[in-house]
């Protein structure tokens, strides 16, 4: 599996797909939510979503059955030189695109608004970021990576603007536009830098594609900027510690559930450190790589002490992202062919359960109107079904046995441990058993706490939101009593990015 790049380059190019099927992911989406606009005064126009969202899934499903996981190469590879386009997919590839849209229809089955132009609406939006998501995931060129992350945050900043009401929803979308522009000027400044370097390498040839700029890296302090400027400018939307200070706001003010879904469900940026970072700037992460990890365990403990102290059940979720993401950076950064492939399968565990919480906390506001711990209580005898998966998905978090963050959350330690040593990582362990303690804290002040004084009558959970729920819950579970597929599925193209520096 210890494959050079040359040879993963002559891998890429020489599989090429029969059938454009990155190409319809990231086209459909497109093309349906232009539809869906054009029909927002139909009846019909929500059910037509759903089955657009069905439709993406289906083709995300015929990509996983069709990837040799066998292989590290990127496969599926499609390319049109005029405009840059440059795409293909790995095992991890598959996995990261397969959640994506399993989450876009989640998101579809959510029924945030009453009024039907608004749902058909948000459900067109949904549709266009599901395709800035596929094209991330799909791209080997970083100027396409950067637009499609740019049309992905403009769209995410407009759900914010509209949806968020109030000084508190303004607040929370201008925090969000400060970090998160400065976090992509960041990177689309690293990806000069890197295109710089090549050029200078090739005699005057600008690239911005990974199999190019992979054979040309930038020497010195070129390394050590582009690393930089990349690598942060992904900390800012993944979130990382001390970058995070843009979503406890979002979370609490902005949209309820979609908004932060888009951008946590799929750790884009945990993806496009592993696809980018870690390829491209190899020895200035071996450099960096010990304060990178100082500040992610760090980040662990600080920010599962902030989540502590919250009163709001969305502001305490955001800290808990915070916290566990620094979780997965310090499994990237052992660089070991199983910390690696931990970390990754830990985002997306991670973004899945993410997903869940959000989305039962959510179906909480719906009826009480508040996320605030001191008003909820006895939520589990009036809708036992939204605790329950509440529950399992804060289990999943926690990586508890019986759910994908087990096997992931047991590789990371496994690598963090041979690499770092026993400190770090009892450091890491400890933090992940603090925001145990946090999240199970949350869910006996929402859920078991008596029920407050002059509450009212809260409704009974509906069909659409059974649905819901009892999708999530089969995935979690079906995915931790089965990691096998999973298992295999990334373990050869993690084992060619930890290739890199001899793992």
């Amino acid at each position: 599996m210890n494959l050079p790049m040359t040879a993963l380059s002559e891998l890429h190019w020489s599989r090429h797909a029969a059938l454009p099927l990155l190409f319809l992911l990231q086209l459909l989406p497109v093309c349906g939510g232009i539809v869906l606009l054009a029909l927002r005064e139909r009846r019909w126009a929500a059910q037509l979503g759903r089955v657009i969202f069905l439709a993406e899934l289906m083709l995300a499903i015929l990509l996983y059955a069709g990837i040799d996981a066998s292989s590290p190469a990127l496969q599926f590879a499609e390319r049109f030189d005029l405009l840059l386009y440059h795409v293909g997919a790995d095992g991890v590839t598959a996995l990261f695109v397969l959640v994506a849209a399993l989450i876009g229809l989640l998101l579809s089955l959510y029924e945030p608004a009453r009024d039907r132009m608004r749902h058909t609406e948000l459900l067109a939006l949904i549709l266009f970021a599901q395709a800035a998501l596929m094209t991330m995931l799909a791209t080997t060129n970083l100027a396409w990576f950067s637009a499609a992350s740019a049309a992905e945050l403009g769209l995410v900043a407009y759900l914010l603007r509209v949806w968020a009401s109030g000084d508190a929803g303004d607040l929370a979308y201008s925090r969000f536009l400060q970090y998160q522009g400065f976090g992509l000027l960041l990177f689309v400044a690293g990806a000069v830098v890197l295109a710089w370097g090549h050029s200078d390498a090739t005699g005057g040839s600008w690239s911005f594609d990974l199999f190019d700029l992979v054979l040309t890296p930038p020497l010195g302090k070129f390394q050590s900027a582009a690393f930089f400027l990349l690598f942060y400018g992904l900390a800012v939307r993944t979130p990382l510690f001390p970058l995070h200070g843009w979503l406890p706001n979002m979370a609490q003010y902005g949209t309820i559930a979609i908004a932060p879904t888009l951008l946590l469900g799929v750790k884009v940026g945990i993806y496009g450190m592993a696809r980018f970072v870690l390829p491209l700037t190899p020895d200035a992460v071996v450099a960096w790589q010990p304060y990178v990890v100082a500040f992610a365990a760090t980040g662990v403990f600080f920010t599962a002490a902030l989540a502590l102290l919250q009163t709001n059940l969305r502001r305490l979720l955001a800290f808990a992202v915070v916290s566990h993401t620094s979780l997965i950076v310090i499994g990237l950064f052992t660089l070991r062919p199983l910390g690696v492939q931990g970390a990754l399968l830990l985002a997306v565990n991670f973004g899945f359960a993410v997903t869940v919480l959000l989305l039962m906390v959510a179906f909480v506001y719906k009826r009480t109107q508040t996320a605030e711990l001191s008003e909820l209580g006895g939520l589990f005898e009036r809708i036992p079904f939204i605790a329950i998966a509440f529950l399992i998905g804060g289990f999943s978090i926690v990586g508890m046995p019986g759910t994908p963050g087990f096997d992931a959350a047991h590789l990371v330690l496994e690598a963090a441990i041979e690499h770092f040593g026993a400190l770090p990582t009892v450091a890491a362990a400890l933090g992940n058993v603090a925001a145990a303690g946090f999240l199970l804290w949350a869910f006996q002040r929402a859920f078991l706490a008596p029920l407050p004084e002059g509450a009212k009558p809260v409704e009974r959970v509906r069909p659409m939101e059974y649905l819901l729920g009892g999708l999530t819950l089969f995935v979690l579970l079906a995915a931790g009593f089965m990691p096998e597929p999973w298992l295999h599925l990334t373990e050869a193209a993690t084992q060619a990015i930890a290739a890199r520096f001899g793992g």
